[in-house]
């Protein structure tokens, strides 16, 4: 059974080519560590420039979207399979159930729920996979800075920072994970 990396990011392109560039690097990695990607199922954006690149290397792409979404984030038809849901809460279940790690590039409120989700599940004990963040050009900056607010003033605990890990290139993403999961059972 092949694993699965999920990957939280934008439908949207955002404003910096780095963080298409990304996605793309993300994709081929993905591929060349003979893996799959679990994602989000739009053609557009980020999205689209991940599984492209893993769909390009004949790498397997598991699109989950649900039907409501279908005119603003066009389904990437090429996927191996696109599961369609009834709502979000459905495609998100499907897209943790199917992974074995979870990242997220940039992207905008949906990513950062996505996100935010995976590490409030590692911190109950829900899960002990790999949530990495990748801060591609301080694009995830405000957020860890909120962290770290959020820790001296004392709503976290110290450990939120073994439930994340950072990196600021996405080839650094894959060896991180396979890293990490090879910790994590053995």
């Amino acid at each position: 059974m092949t694993e699965n990396i999920c990957v939280y990011c934008g439908s949207s392109a955002g404003d910096k080519p780095s963080y298409l560039a990304a996605g793309t690097e993300l994709g081929e990695a993905i591929v060349e560590a003979g893996m799959g990607l679990v994602y989000g199922g739009a053609t557009i954006g980020i999205m689209g420039a991940v599984a492209r690149a893993v769909t390009s290397g004949n790498g397997p792409v598991i699109g989950v979207i649900p039907e409501f979404l279908f005119k603003e984030e066009i389904p990437y038809t090429d996927a191996s399979e696109l599961i369609v849901t009834e709502n979000m809460h459905e495609r998100k279940q499907i897209m943790y159930d199917r992974s074995c790690a979870f990242v997220a590039l940039p992207g905008g409120i949906g990513t950062l729920e996505e996100l935010m989700e995976m590490i409030t599940w590692a911190q109950l004990g829900r899960h002990q996979h790999p949530v990495i963040i990748a801060n591609i050009d301080g694009f995830w900056d405000a957020l860890l800075a909120l962290f770290d607010n959020m820790l001296a003033s004392g709503f976290v605990r110290p450990s939120l920072r073994e439930l994340f890990h950072v990196v600021n290139d996405a080839r650094e993403i894959v060896p991180l994970v396979r890293r990490l999961s090879a910790t994590s059972t053995g």
